[in-house]
Order: structure tokens, then sequence, then C-alpha cells
């Protein structure tokens, strides 16, 4: 019988983490807040490109652009929630996700309510201009949206 041995070789990352040192989570979180602040504007400016283009959108002509249609929605109200995720927008990303919900949701065989993109699109750009103190009317929008979710969707979760 052979047994074949070999030296194993440690790596440079594995050496450094046996070592003490780094930094703190609280330090690191700190770092990261500070890297992500800087393209807090640009996700801004994503964000309305994306209500923008989500209040432009217009029924489909007819049930075989309807599918084509519902999906361009469905991704630009991902792109929001993309957007907004990490700069804690929650609201944004509440409502960005009860239209992807209202979306998902839609039978295949009846046409879409495109009123719903439209309310949602108005409910967005309604939440950027809010100033952030206005917690009131912010909850109050989300639970209006709830409302269009419960009523277009049998069953839908509060």
């Amino acid at each position: 019988m052979t047994i074949i041995t070999h030296n194993r070789r440690r790596s440079r990352l594995s050496t450094l983490i046996d070592q003490p040192g780094g930094v703190s989570v609280g330090t690191a979180l700190k770092r990261a807040h500070v890297n992500l602040a800087e393209y807090e504007a640009r996700s801004r400016q994503v964000i309305e490109e994306q209500v923008s283009a989500l209040a432009a959108m217009t029924p489909p002509s007819g049930p075989d652009e309807a599918s084509a249609a519902l999906d361009k929605a469905y991704g630009r109200s991902s792109a929001v929630i993309d957007a907004a995720g990490p700069f804690e927008m929650r609201d944004i990303c509440t409502a960005a996700a009860n239209l992807c919900d209202l979306i998902d949701a839609a039978p295949e065989d009846q046409a879409f309510d495109w009123r719903i993109v439209t309310v949602h699109a108005q409910a967005l750009r309604l939440l950027l201009t809010l100033p952030t103190e206005a917690d009131d009317a912010r909850a109050q929008v989300l639970e209006s949206l709830k409302d269009v979710l419960k009523a277009k969707v049998p069953g839908a979760k509060d």
C-alpha cells in the first residue's frame, strides 16, 4: 500500500484570519455607512427615474402586449427596491414591493387594472417628496396601498 503525503501550505488569508487585530463590528459598520453615503444621491436619481418611467407607462393596447408591459412595470418597481434598500428607505421599498405583489398576483386570464401602476407611481412620488418627519402621512400612504392589495388580491396578508 502506498501513502502519499504532502505538506499543506497555509494561505495568506488563513494566516491573517488566525491573527488577532482588525476592526470592531461597530467601526466596520460606520465605515460602510460613510462609504455608502456617497451613492445616496445616485440612488435617489435612479428611484426618481424609475418612478417617472412607471408613471409614464400606458396600458397595453392588447392582450399580446400585456405580459411584456407587466414585466416592464415589475422590473421598474424592483429597480426602485434595489436602489432604495441600501439606504433604509423602507416606505419606498414597501410601496414598490406592494406593486410587485399585485403584478405577481394578477390573473393571466384577466386584464390587469393599469390604474394600479399609476396609483403606485403617484404614491412613490409622494413618499419621495414628503419630509422625513412626516411619519403619519407616510403610514397613511402605505396603508392605502395595502388596501389596494387587499381589494385586488383575495386572501392578501396584512
